[in-house]
């Protein structure tokens, strides 16, 4: 963490991935710590498959929600090109969680931009530390791809100034209000999600 005690998360993918409410229940979670928090987000013209970026910080003290580029201390891309896209927001000793997973969106198709060859290679190259794993995969294989939402919320756990289990009641609250029956699956998720970025981690250094 940076000298002032504020924490800056930077989530970044495409509509309908779910990274505004990955965003909410992080600040949720530090909230419940007694942090300040406050967030903003920049989202497409698309609701689904535009991109979207969601800042976080939380912190005793924080006066605005917006994360200058070299300060963020996380960056979760919850779609690889995007994850490539922001990278340049990362502090000196910041990390990059990435799905690599690929949802191009409309920009792409419409020929306004080009689909990276290979986000993953490319963030590498630029010198950031990358920890990287098929997020989209693991929510297939739980039964529902929109358990990726969760499964990235699980890889971040682990790189949080407060307990993962403080992150993981927070989820677990949500739902149970909502969708009760859902609870389990995202427990589930949130632990796969977990060890998926603990493996990418130790791959890394490998």
């Amino acid at each position: 963490m940076p000298d002032n005690n504020v924490t800056n998360i930077l989530v970044v993918g495409i509509g309908g991935q779910g990274v505004m409410t990955a965003t909410e229940i992080l600040a949720e979670a530090a909230i419940a710590l007694g942090h300040d928090a406050k967030k903003t987000e920049v989202a497409g013209m698309a609701q689904r498959g535009g991109v979207v970026s969601s800042h976080l910080r939380f912190g005793p003290k924080v006066l605005s929600p917006q994360i200058m580029a070299g300060t963020a201390d996380l960056l979760v891309g919850f779609e690889s090109a995007e994850a490539m896209r922001w990278c340049h927001m990362l502090r000196p000793g910041g990390l990059v969680l990435m799905n690599t997973a690929r949802l191009v969106p409309p920009v792409v198709d419409i020929g306004l931009y080009e689909y990276p060859d290979d986000p993953l290679a490319e963030i590498k190259a630029r010198g950031y530390q990358v920890h990287a794993f098929d997020a989209m995969a693991i929510a297939l294989e739980l039964g529902d791809v929109r358990l990726g939402n969760t499964v990235m919320l699980g890889a971040m756990a682990d790189h949080l100034p407060f307990p993962a289990e403080v992150l993981l009641d927070a989820i677990l609250k949500r739902f149970g209000a909502r969708k009760p029956h859902m609870v389990e699956v995202n427990r589930k998720a949130f632990e796969a999600g977990r060890a998926a970025a603990k493996m990418a981690a130790e791959e890394a250094v490998a």
